[in-house]
């Protein structure tokens, strides 16, 4: 596999593991094209959860020889916007991201965020919010209560988390300390600037 793709993958792990339900067409669909061996198919679907078969297969993929890439794209049949996701950002330039991203003014990042922003933000972040709440401090003995307590509903546990760190950092819980968890989870900034403004 084409280097720039595995890093694509790599970077992209945690996020497509949320997002992808690989038993019903992807795994069918790489074996079909032999791209995955009857041993780890046996081997992905071995695992208890949805989001581990997920992970073992993007464990496995790059290690899959020049056409892996292709074919899983041509897999996703079912998961347009994560094909469309990707495709978009190999098309883009490392470094050439939206440029109409303008700092956040001090005023703004030293508040702390209401319930409302917690809640938009919550919505936009996706499967990458536990990525973020682990940098905010959170444990993931947390996390799981609160992914136990929304079963049904990520946007939910996403909440959830975001007003319990805020109700444990009282005064520390700023914007500014939300900025610096989202890049480190390498959420892109405008996200949120666009539930703040």
């Amino acid at each position: 596999m084409d280097p720039v793709h595995k890093a694509l993958l790599q970077t992209h792990r945690l996020e497509l593991s949320g997002q992808l339900l690989v038993s019903d067409t992807i795994v069918p669909f790489l074996y079909q094209e032999n791209i995955f061996t009857d041993a780890q198919v046996e081997d992905i679907e071995a695992q208890p959860t949805n989001r581990q078969k997920s992970l073992k297969l993007l464990e496995l993929l790059p290690g899959r020889g020049p056409r892996a890439f292709d074919c899983f794209l041509r897999s996703l049949e079912e998961f347009g916007w994560v094909r469309d996701k990707l495709l978009l950002e190999l098309r883009t330039p490392p470094g050439t991201g939206p440029t109409d991203v303008r700092p956040l003014p001090d005023s703004v990042l030293q508040k702390l965020p209401s319930d409302r922003e917690l809640s938009r933000l919550a919505a936009r972040l996706g499967s990458a919010w536990e990525s973020v709440l682990l940098d905010l401090g959170l444990s993931a003995e947390d996390l799981f209560r609160c992914r136990s307590d929304h079963l049904l509903c990520a946007h939910g546990a996403a909440l959830a988390a975001l007003v319990q760190w805020r109700r444990r950092e009282g005064k520390s819980a700023t914007v500014q300390r939300l900025l610096h968890s989202l890049q480190a989870a390498d959420v892109h900034p405008s996200v949120l600037q666009d539930v703040l403004l």
